[in-house]
């Protein structure tokens, strides 16, 4: 088992971590506001510590669980220390009212994050497709996720099916964007044709 950082404290943290947590793995927990840090690794028990903000994450994966309107700032502001991390970027896109994304054609926030991060960094997309309370229950759902450096890659691929998900990798990092247009899409279905947002999508082969 490894030790995994989260920057952020959020829903999607708290999800992630507890299935991590849970086995086996080490999380630390890392936010601007210590206290609610502190207790969030309270309520994980043992294996979750909390961190302090803007210093180097003792793990080598680091979730990036922050918004995306965050994200960038926060990898600037951390600098050189995440040189040398994996950092999965989990944030979504869209826009106020999820009907279509805030970066710009041919970009993706993940590749936003790439050009603020340390060169020896890399940046994989992952879990955004699936919503934190659907995530926290348990369930054997389907993650996908994207990447340029394959050794990365590996290493998130290997860190999602600790958790008993089911890894897909879709690509290189260009991928990101159809990744991150996936949150709209599953907006509109949870509003609309599913009804609800206790749903979650996945890969299937027929026979």
């Amino acid at each position: 088992m490894s030790s995994i950082s989260f920057i952020g404290l959020g829903g999607m943290a708290h999800a992630i971590a507890s299935r991590a947590v849970s086995r086996g793995h080490s999380v630390q927990l890392i936010g601007r506001d210590p206290a609610k840090a502190r207790g969030l690794a309270a309520e994980l028990g043992v294996g979750a510590t909390a961190g302090t903000f803007g210093a180097v994450p003792v793990g080598d994966i680091v979730v990036l669980a922050v918004p995306y309107a965050s994200a960038v700032p926060v990898i600037a502001q951390y600098g050189d220390a995440l040189a040398g991390k994996v950092i999965i970027d989990i944030s979504n896109t869209f826009n106020a009212d999820a009907t279509g994304l805030v970066t710009p054609e041919g970009t993706s926030g993940a590749q936003e994050i790439v050009k603020a991060a340390p060169a020896s960094a890399h940046v994989v997309k992952a879990f955004n497709t699936v919503f934190g309370h659907v995530l926290v229950q348990e369930r054997p759902l389907d993650v996908f996720f994207a990447g340029d450096d394959a050794r990365a890659k590996a290493s998130v691929s290997a860190f999602i099916e600790s958790l008993g998900l089911r890894p897909f990798d879709v690509g290189g990092l260009e991928m990101a964007r159809w990744l991150e247009g996936v949150g709209p899409l599953l907006m509109g279905l949870a509003r609309n044709g599913a009804g609800t947002f206790d749903v979650a999508l996945g890969v299937d082969f027929p026979r």
